[in-house]
């Protein structure tokens, strides 16, 4: 796939500074474009929505809203391939609450393709302070007596001893949400 000038170059607009969410974007279009140069720049994008998400709808929906503001407001949109947003939220499902992300990644045509990644349990008295309005990261450093979790490996990090990381996670949902693109006779 070379893009619009015809160079192996794929450039992706990430939407956030957050380093975390830009080398999980590096890594997931290195994966899914092998045989292609990842681009990678960042981008502010307001999500829209709380800043802790408190269900998959409101956490789906942060992905979509940054993805589709830098589409929007990207400066030299027609030279960016994708504009991806990654939004970790958290809500309660049958087996008790859990963190998760949803990813969206529009392309330079506006299609939107949206991921999930798998969930996280959350211990309940974790859940409880997320349900007194304070933000899961802070919990997190507070918990484990960390510095800035949500920029290294998040929750998801400390709760399985590092074998799975908030950059692990969300690698592998924007390479599954990746499969439109790398297959679009399928996706038609």
């Amino acid at each position: 796939m070379a893009n619009k000038l015809g160079s192996t170059v794929i450039r992706v607009c990430v939407g956030s500074s957050n380093p975390v969410k830009v080398n999980a974007a590096r890594q997931a279009f290195s994966q899914a474009f092998p045989n292609h140069i990842i681009h990678c720049e960042e981008m502010h994008s307001p999500s829209g929505v709380a800043e802790q998400p408190m269900s998959e709808a409101e956490t789906r929906l942060g992905a979509q809203n940054r993805a589709r503001y830098c589409f929007e407001n990207h400066a030299s949109h027609q030279d960016m391939n994708f504009f991806v947003a990654m939004e970790g939220g958290v809500d309660e499902f049958e087996e008790g609450a859990a963190t998760f992300a949803y990813v969206a990644i529009l392309n330079s045509e506006g299609h939107l393709m949206t991921g999930r990644s798998a969930n996280l349990p959350l211990p309940n008295k974790v859940y409880q302070r997320l349900l007194s309005n304070d933000e899961l990261g802070d919990v997190m450093d507070e918990l484990f007596n960390t510095d800035n979790i949500r920029q290294k490996g998040g929750a998801i990090g400390l709760f399985t001893n590092h074998a799975a990381t908030r950059e692990s996670v969300y690698t592998e949902a924007l390479v599954l949400a990746l499969a439109p693109a790398l297959h679009p006779e399928h996706y038609i």
